[in-house]
């Protein structure tokens, strides 16, 4: 079968928008991604999130080995504009980037400002796995207590995200997504405690 445009996307419009509002909520996005038949060289949950949320007036910037190959294909498909990191509405930070692209991609991503916290930029992660295994906490809207969540190799974000987003309603939003077509959004009202909570 193949991947509908319309029905498929929106589908995977009304997981992520369900991941987002209730943080630690983890999606799956695999009937979609099978319906997939072209190599994107990424996930292809990133790869459907670009193709629901990139259009002409939307800025990105891939973090890759193949960043070119890639870049050029999304660009393609959805007429998105390339950027840098500093003024780009979505970052992807794809499975082969070093780990220093997502600390600069932090850092450098662009927190909005008080009349418009809205425009702050998305960064899509790639990684090796997401699952609600107790490593860290999550606490805020849209949690009634707590959740818990666990994103593989490294948690070295946790820290710089919340440095990033100590100034609310400045701050980024952060979208994993993994090899088994997971999906989790992390609001920039969600916070992220390391050590296990009760």
């Amino acid at each position: 079968m193949k991947l509908d445009l319309v029905h498929d996307i929106q589908t995977v419009y009304r997981q992520t928008l369900d991941s987002m509002s209730r943080p630690g909520l983890i999606r799956n996005l695999r009937d979609q991604v099978s319906k997939m038949k072209i190599e994107v060289g990424c996930y292809g949950s990133t790869f459907l999130l670009a193709l629901m949320l990139f259009d002409t007036e939307v800025k990105f910037k891939v973090c890759s080995e193949d960043e070119a190959e890639i870049t050029k294909l999304i660009n393609q498909l959805t007429y998105a504009k390339v950027t840098e990191l500093e003024s780009a509405d979505y970052i992807l930070i794809l499975k082969d980037a070093k780990a220093e692209d997502l600390e600069l991609a932090i850092k450098r991503a662009y927190s909005g400002d008080l009349l418009d916290p809205h425009k702050a930029a998305t960064i899509i992660i790639e990684a090796d796995a997401v699952n609600n295994e107790r490593n860290l906490t999550l606490r805020g809207p849209g949690i009634e207590k707590v959740h818990y969540i666990d994103v593989k190799p490294s948690d070295r974000w946790v820290d710089l995200r919340a440095e990033k987003n100590s100034e609310y309603p400045l701050g980024i939003d952060l979208i994993f997504t993994d090899r088994d077509d997971n999906l989790l959004c992390l609001p920039r009202t969600t916070q992220i405690l390391k050590q296990v909570v009760g």
